[in-house]
């Protein structure tokens, strides 16, 4: 359905232009002023406007439809407190899982960073990585 509602949308967008595109400029805007049409000045005018009138209706409508569409069948979610599906609690009872107390990601890299301060006691040759 949406997708259809979007090729509808497409169409009616493209005429738009073409429409708008075809009306005579007033005040000579881009110096295209002027010329013989297919139909007289006003009569062209008049058929013009309207045609855009009615596509710009058509434009809004189908925007709003594409909107009401795309939040339809959307659930609602939040990234808080969810669990990531690998996490799930088992079966048997939900036990509080205890953080680590050492050798997470933050102690390693302090590790690392206490390493690198310390002053060497020889010269060493560098090392690559």
């Amino acid at each position: 359905m949406q997708t259809v509602v979007i090729v509808v949308h497409l169409m009616i967008v493209t005429v738009m232009i073409g429409a708008v595109l075809l009306q005579k400029s007033e005040g000579g805007g881009l110096g295209m002023g002027g010329g013989a049409g297919f139909m007289s000045s006003r009569g062209t005018a008049n058929l013009l406007t309207r045609t855009t009138a009615i596509l710009a209706v058509c434009f809004f409508a189908t925007s709003l439809l594409l909107s009401w569409l795309a939040s339809y069948n959307r659930a609602p979610s939040s990234i808080i407190g969810t669990t990531p599906a690998s996490q799930t609690q088992p079966a048997g009872g939900a036990a509080p899982v205890a953080p680590p107390s050492a050798g997470g990601l933050l102690d390693t890299l302090k590790k690392a960073d206490e390493q690198q301060n310390q002053a060497p006691a020889a010269p060493q040759a560098p090392k690559s990585q």
